[in-house]
């Protein structure tokens, strides 16, 4: 499943980076667009399977449990008995409640840039929509050989 995603990332990166290297605002966009959502896939790939490992051969796979304590009670026995250094906190142990668990880290990771995503193109295209109405076009060798008036510095 790993490899899939691998792959499905380095397509949409391969296309991210073909629609920048076009001539078109449009396409640029389009671009930076894709590109942080290829990065959001290849964090996704690399937080690991959400797929128990077991031994058995059972038909139905068993996932791993969210991140989630019932109890104030329940958060205080946990963390008593977790190790305290990161060497022992990956041990392979029956016992070890982290091998059940999903990884919060890269969820909250993948959302936090999905959030500073839906902003940066909101006023990316702001922009373009503002370059298309002053210069009716969006080429970039079009925009290259307009004479723009500049801004005055006030004095």
């Amino acid at each position: 499943m790993t490899a899939v995603i691998a792959i499905c990332v380095a397509v949409v990166f391969a296309v991210s980076i073909y629609m920048m290297l076009g001539r078109e605002l449009m396409g640029l966009a389009i671009g930076v667009f894709l590109i942080g959502h290829a990065a959001n896939l290849s964090i996704l790939a690399m937080s690991g399977s959400p797929v128990l490992q077991h031994t058995s051969m059972s038909a139905t796979p068993e996932f791993k449990a969210p991140p989630i304590l019932e109890s104030y009670e329940d958060s205080k026995r946990w963390a008593a008995a977790q190790p305290l250094t990161l060497a022992e906190s990956h041990a392979m142990t029956e016992e070890q409640p982290l091998d059940v668990m999903v990884d919060p880290l890269p969820q909250a990771l993948i959302l936090t840039a999905i959030v500073i995503g839906f902003a940066v193109m909101g006023f990316l295209l702001t922009l373009i929509v503002l370059t298309q109405r002053r210069t009716k076009t969006l080429h970039v060798d079009d925009l290259a050989k307009m004479n723009l008036p500049t801004p005055s510095k006030a004095h």
